[in-house]
């Protein structure tokens, strides 16, 4: 029957196919978290090559209604999750507001020294030892965000394995001394996904990222977290707390 559609009206295959697997996902009969059918599955139903299912799929990418996670599969995105930020942000803890497993693993963890902007807002000395750490967060195994992190040094010198073994920073930070701290500043912005970090965090590349850069103090104000980090805009709205 699906099959029989896709002939003889000049349109092509690819966006009809497309244009069906929307009204499936917005109407609900795909709902979110669903994974699709493979692309062979795909091409049988509407007796077309592999190459053309593989066409509508990444035109569905492109509008953030799928993702592709490498090695399995296809999948209706999951809505969008609210994501607080106000004097306590706390990752684990916003995640399990939405009902969402949340994850996080160390992609790398350097020492650099601290450039003009990142010592300002550190308020340290320029060329100062920080920790680089550069994270992936997901929630329900879906990557949400990734992005660096810096920690003056030597103070935060266990943080990562810390981090790799806790994973998550509220805990890690406990571990290194600091029992409580507050959000000292946040600055949101927005542009499109390059390659890289598309592919980082299964998505179209050109998608909206939303930019989030964040600065975390103890409780005696002392800078300890300097924060750069990117969220899917497809999956994420930050809810700014006053």
């Amino acid at each position: 029957m699906d099959g029989a559609v896709f002939r003889g009206d000049g349109i092509a295959a690819w966006r009809k196919i497309a244009d069906l697997l929307e009204a499936e996902i917005v109407g609900g009969m795909l709902a979110p978290g669903t994974q699709l059918p493979t692309e062979a599955a795909l091409a049988a139903r509407f007796g077309v090559n592999r190459h053309t299912v593989r066409r509508a799929l990444g035109e569905l990418a492109g509008k953030g209604l799928v993702r592709t996670a490498q090695g399995r599969g296809t999948f209706v995105e999951l809505s969008r999750l609210a994501y607080p930020i106000g004097e306590r942000t706390r990752f684990s803890q916003n995640m399990a507001q939405e009902g969402r497993e949340a994850g996080g693993i160390v992609l790398e963890a350097v020492e650099i020294e601290a450039d003009p902007r990142l010592a300002g807002l550190l308020d340290i000395a320029p060329g100062s030892p920080v920790l680089r750490l550069l994270t992936l967060r997901s929630a329900d195994d879906v990557p949400i965000a990734f992005g660096s992190s810096y920690f003056p040094l030597p103070r935060f010198a266990g943080f990562a394995e810390a981090y790799r073994r806790l994973g998550a920073v509220t805990p890690a930070l406990a571990a290194c001394g600091v029992d409580d701290y507050k959000r000292q500043a946040t600055r949101v912005g927005a542009r499109f996904a390059s390659p890289e970090e598309a592919a980082r965090l299964d998505i179209a590349v050109g998608r909206p990222l939303l930019t989030v850069e964040s600065v975390n103090v103890d409780l005696d104000g002392i800078p300890i977290q300097a924060t750069f980090g990117l969220f899917a805009a497809d999956r994420t709205e930050i809810v700014l707390q006053s």
